[in-house]
């Protein structure tokens, strides 16, 4: 069985991907520095504990594993926070991907599936957003991930790499089978915060604008459930064993969905009301935001299983309910 390593493989996305890996026949290798994943997360391979930056550890565990390819997931991922934090962000973001791509074109390593994220488009004034579009950031994660896509395009024009950036919308959800689910600290999600404000757990739920131009002006997003990311890492994976050379690649439903919407599904999902709190919009978010998926469908054969909002947000309760007694 062919070995995968998955950097932030006990992340909430990565340890996802882990079981689907696990599910298709492969064995992961989790490479997690633990920061801000989970030990108890990493269900289906070995953990390997190590930092992005230990290039003598990556090495080590390159040497001992001999994976085939790799998935890479781990980062810093909060937009306020990469604000607050630049350095940090392109430090752990840039620095640690350029470390982990040296180190696996050094051990002949030459598949890579790279986490990336619609952020890189930065304010786009049409929706859908599909790959045509500039990639013109406006926040240091946004621009942390554009330029590892640069590195990673430029690795591969030497013929040393052949890699797939997969450009997520607004994961979401938790697995179906509540194995794993959504755990970050702090929790900064619209819907993991919807299931905590249903649960008490915190006092309201803080709903930024509703005068905004859509439907019952709230905002829209494109809200991808984790399990359909982790299948979508499996078909590039598999397409670059098929002999892809790489590319960029949306991942969204294709339809968005209001906040309002959500707080309605949870409420449903929860069967309590979620109590909301109105705030003045946030600078720079924009109104709408979906994907044009279809190259990814055309090209990796990936289509989502979880396209209506219930069956996502129901998943997430579910999660939510069972580790916190809700």
């Amino acid at each position: 069985m062919d070995k995968v390593l998955v950097t932030g493989g006990a992340g909430y996305i990565g340890s996802h991907a882990c079981k689907a890996l696990a599910q298709a026949g492969y064995v992961p290798v989790v490479y997690d520095n633990l920061s801000r994943g989970h030990a108890h997360a990493v269900k289906w391979g070995p953990l390997e504990v190590g930092d992005l930056l230990d290039r003598d550890k990556l090495d080590e565990v390159l040497v001992r594993h001999r994976p085939s390819a790799i998935l890479h997931f781990a980062a810093l991922a909060y937009v306020g926070e990469s604000v607050e934090r630049p350095a940090d962000y392109y430090r752990n973001n840039v620095t640690g991907s350029l470390t982990l791509i040296e180190a696996a074109t050094a051990a002949g390593i030459g598949s890579l599936v790279f986490s990336s994220t619609c952020a890189v488009y930065g304010t786009v004034s049409a929706v859908p957003i599909d790959e045509s579009l500039p990639i013109m950031p406006i926040s240091p994660y946004g621009a942390s991930k554009a330029m590892v896509e640069r590195i990673i395009e430029d690795v591969a024009a030497t013929g040393k790499l052949r890699a797939i950036r997969l450009r997520y919308f607004n994961a979401c959800g938790a697995d179906p089978d509540g194995e794993i689910g959504e755990e970050h600290e702090p929790e900064t999600h619209l819907i993991p915060r919807a299931a905590m404000a249903a649960s008490g757990r915190i006092s309201a739920l803080d709903v930024f604008g509703d005068d905004w131009p859509t439907p019952d002006g709230t905002c829209v997003r494109d809200y991808i459930h984790v399990s359909d990311l982790a299948d979508a890492h499996v078909a590039a994976l598999r397409a670059l064993n098929g002999g892809l050379s790489g590319g960029a690649y949306n991942l969204g439903v294709g339809r968005g969905f209001s906040v309002r919407e959500i707080v309605d599904a949870m409420t449903r999902a929860a069967g309590r009301p979620v109590p909301i709190r109105m705030a003045a919009r946030r600078p720079g978010d924009p109104s709408s935001l979906t994907a044009d998926p279809r190259a990814a469908r055309a090209v990796l054969g990936w289509m989502p299983r979880f396209t209506e909002i219930d069956a996502i947000v129901d998943s997430a309760w579910r999660w939510h309910a069972r580790r916190h007694n809700a």
